[in-house]
């Protein structure tokens, strides 16, 4: 996969005077089925997360509440998302790392992933992703 593959996903909203609803269709509005569901709290001002790839995992992450950058990189290139909307989604393809940072106080990321939680995905180290990025 390409960094051209990861975008920005307009989601579905209902707009109410009582209050805004979004939802998100597994295979409808992103190209997996959700098998996951994880959410980011209390993440404490400065600090960054992510610092991590997958080899066959999809995700969409959404800002809940708050904002944060997401820097992806496909080991040829990078690009930043800014997400401050929770009718934005950012869909994440495989093999690609990335980088969560600039959170704000308070904010709420939630991801749904494309599978159950699997060590042997990940790519804890970016020499390594960057070496399986370019074969």
């Amino acid at each position: 996969m390409a960094l051209v593959d990861c975008k920005i996903i307009d989601l579905p909203k209902i707009s109410d005077p009582r209050g805004n609803l979004t939802f998100i269709e597994g295979g409808r509005h992103i190209p997996f089925d959700i098998k996951r569901v994880y959410y980011l709290y209390d993440v404490p001002g400065g600090a960054e997360r992510g610092a991590h790839g997958h080899r066959r995992l999809q995700q969409l992450v959404v800002a809940m509440s708050g904002s944060f950058d997401v820097i992806l990189d496909d080991g040829f290139e990078k690009r930043t998302f800014h997400m401050n909307r929770s009718y934005y989604g950012l869909y994440v393809s495989p093999m690609m790392w990335r980088d969560i940072t600039n959170v704000s106080s308070g904010a709420v990321l939630m991801v749904l992933a494309s599978e159950l939680y699997d060590e042997s995905d990940y790519f804890r180290d970016y020499g390594q992703f960057s070496e399986e990025a370019k074969i």
